[in-house]
């Protein structure tokens, strides 16, 4: 069958453009992905080798979907490189190890190894109290993901709080350096540096990579863009796919100036406009569309789908948040129990993650199975724990050694410890010395395992060789869940057992670091799936309750609140809605607890938006049994 033929006419013209820049407007559910495969598939048949395209995604659960469909249409005929952005960051990184000034691959430090850096910084300038980890984090993110590096930062610092961050910044700087490590937002920075700076590995890319996908191009900050902009050869084959109705990144970053300004940094672009859906209903795309057509900073786009109608939205009014969980516990208990639905096929999303603890509370006292998503798996003691093993045997790095010299307990504290990061081992006591001694054997035993084993079977040699394994057998609290979670770590390791020996390793420990809260999602664990509304983004579920719709917490009141947030805060509900598939079901608190104090609230403009005759309400009375007044 022609691969045509499964195409929209939209679709069709977007495939078929194959040459110079283009912009694809895809709206929620359009099929942007089948799109972006095929188009690839297309370009390939034009004579173009695999390997000189690249497809840029946000995410890996994304890179991996749309490897997958990539792969089934190639044919084994070779495999364009699909990635993140931090992920061809680091690729052009590790290749140019020596003109970036590395010895060795650096370390990818997640967010809790990039807060301890940041303790450790401002500790040794003598700043800590003067200002938060994770604020100085989140400056120097910002600016980073601006394209700003600390040179240009610190000259440019006029208040006494920019002088602090500059100064915290360089500290932090020198904490990274001295172990050989990079934070995610360097991944990104350091890489277009080097392609800023070095024409010879701009052209190199350039002739690599010819061909250019970028998937949600809306949420691109400036330095992706820009790194998007660098890697464009001459011919200016480039695919920017997004929705600038779904730009809901602005607080990390990303400026929805990228997708409008498209086609005044590529003159002469074609620009394709996606809108036929084919996840939603029209009741839900109608109401997606009454929330989405009072924003003003759009491209015209109405959304239309020919599935039919579906039931209308509910809306629920309840008393505080304890009686609206109680309502989304009995509404999922309907669906599972009328077999309409199995517990994987409900999202719950709300707005702050505060929210998700009566929602969790009223799940457990039926016993219906929930997993929280924002909870990083590979952020966990017990994962960490393990792939400092192997990176501490593989590489030796001081923060993975003082990570795991103690892991399960064995009698090395801090100033042994310091002795031993500082080379001064022989004037520690006998008996810690041959303490210390037997965790080098520990580590010459996994590295020497590392050379011939899988990821799997060196991840399950760690756990029982370091001794965890007996340890959290023996831990009658805690100890189950963090088996399971290292069971599952192994599960995630085999992925990469079919790599040669070392590059799946590597590869594994790459995707450990590059992990995003949508990689936390199970396909197999049968569990009602509570998350953000920005963690939902790209997902979708056949039931999706939204809940906490009152004015000030969604849509989310900040203090110096523009237009611009406004205008994110109605995408995000846009987004929200659009997830769903076949019902939404709305609610609200008529009080709600926040800061230990309880207040009156009112419902969100966003209810008001949507046509009455998309709602139906929900009642005490309707629902029987359903609610409980004390």
């Amino acid at each position: 069958m022609n691969h045509l033929e499964e195409l929209n006419e939209a679709q069709k013209q977007a495939v078929l453009t194959t040459t110079g820049p283009l912009l694809v407007l895809a709206g929620a559910g359009a099929g942007k992905t089948r799109v972006i495969a095929h188009r690839i598939l297309e370009i390939v048949k034009s004579g173009v080798a695999p390997e000189q395209i690249l497809a840029i995604t946000f995410t890996n659960k994304a890179a991996g979907e749309m490897r997958d469909r990539i792969q089934t249409l190639l044919k084994n005929n070779g495999w364009p490189f699909v990635a993140t952005f931090h992920s061809v960051g680091l690729t052009i990184i590790k290749e140019n190890l020596r003109v970036l000034g590395f010895s060795r691959a650096p370390t990818v430090y997640d967010r809790a190894d990039s807060l301890r850096a940041m303790k450790e910084a401002l500790k040794s300038m003598g700043a800590e109290g003067q200002i938060e980890p994770r604020a100085a984090l989140a400056a120097l993110s910002r600016q980073k993901g601006n394209g700003v590096d600390v040179k240009k930062f610190a000259e440019n610092a006029e208040s006494s709080r920019e002088r602090l961050i500059a100064s915290a910044w360089q500290a932090y700087g020198k904490v990274l350096a001295a172990e050989g490590a990079l934070d995610f937002d360097d991944l990104l920075l350091r890489a277009v540096e080097l392609l800023r700076a070095n024409n010879v590995a701009r052209e190199q890319y350039k002739k690599r990579w010819t061909h250019l996908h970028i998937d949600e191009y809306q949420d691109t900050n400036r330095v992706q863009a820009e790194l998007a902009w660098l890697l464009v050869g001459p011919e200016r084959h480039i695919c920017a796919v997004g929705d600038v109705d779904q730009t809901i990144y602005g607080w990390r970053g990303a400026e929805i100036a990228n997708i409008l300004s498209f086609e005044k940094k590529f003159p002469g672009a074609k620009v394709v406009v996606l809108e036929e859906n084919y996840r939603s209903t029209k009741n839900i795309l109608a109401a997606a569309n009454d929330i989405i057509v009072k924003n003003t900073f759009r491209p015209e786009k109405n959304l239309f789908t020919k599935n039919g109608d579906g039931e209308r939205l509910s809306l629920y009014r309840g008393v505080d948040e304890t009686d609206e969980a109680l309502f989304v516990t009995r509404k999922i208990g309907e669906l599972i129990a009328d077999s309409a639905a199995q517990p994987r096929d409900i999202a719950v999303l709300y707005r702050a993650n505060f929210q998700s603890r009566a929602v969790e509370e009223a799940l457990l006292a039926v016993e219906i199975p929930y997993q929280v998503i924002g909870t990083r798996f590979f952020e966990r003691k017990e994962i960490k724990d393990t792939l400092s093993f192997v990176r501490a045997a593989i590489g030796g790095a001081p923060t993975d050694i003082a990570r795991i010299a103690n892991v399960p307990p064995r009698g090395i504290g801090k100033v042994t410890l310091l002795k031993i990061l500082s080379g001064r081992e022989a004037e520690l006591p006998g008996t810690v010395r041959a303490k210390v001694a037997a965790l080098r054997a520990l580590l010459a035993k996994i590295k020497e395992a590392a050379v011939h084993a899988t990821p799997s079977r060196l991840v399950q040699f760690v756990v029982r060789e370091s001794g965890m394994e007996r340890f959290y057998k023996d831990d009658k609290l805690e100890g189950i869940e963090r088996l399971e979670n290292l069971r599952e770590l192994v599960s995630l390791a085999a992925r990469y057992d079919g790599y040669p020996i070392g590059e799946g390793l590597e590869k594994f420990l790459e995707s450990a670091a590059l992990a995003s809260d949508q990689d936390e999602l199970k396909e197999e664990s049968n569990a009602v799936r509570l998350m953000t509304v920005h963690a939902s983004k790209g997902l979708e579920f056949p039931y999706v309750f939204i809940v906490g719709l009152e004015e000030g917490l969604f849509p989310y009141e900040r203090e110096d609140e523009s237009s611009s947030d406004k205008e994110e805060e109605r995408r995000l509900m846009y987004v929200a809605l659009t997830r769903a598939k076949h019902r939404v079901f709305l609610s609200y608190a008529s009080y709600r607890t926040i800061f230990g104090s309880k207040n009156g609230t009112l419902p969100s403009q966003f209810l008001s938006d949507i046509s009455e005759n998309l709602l139906q309400l929900e009642t005490p009375e309707r629902l029987g049994k359903t609610i409980y007044l004390e």
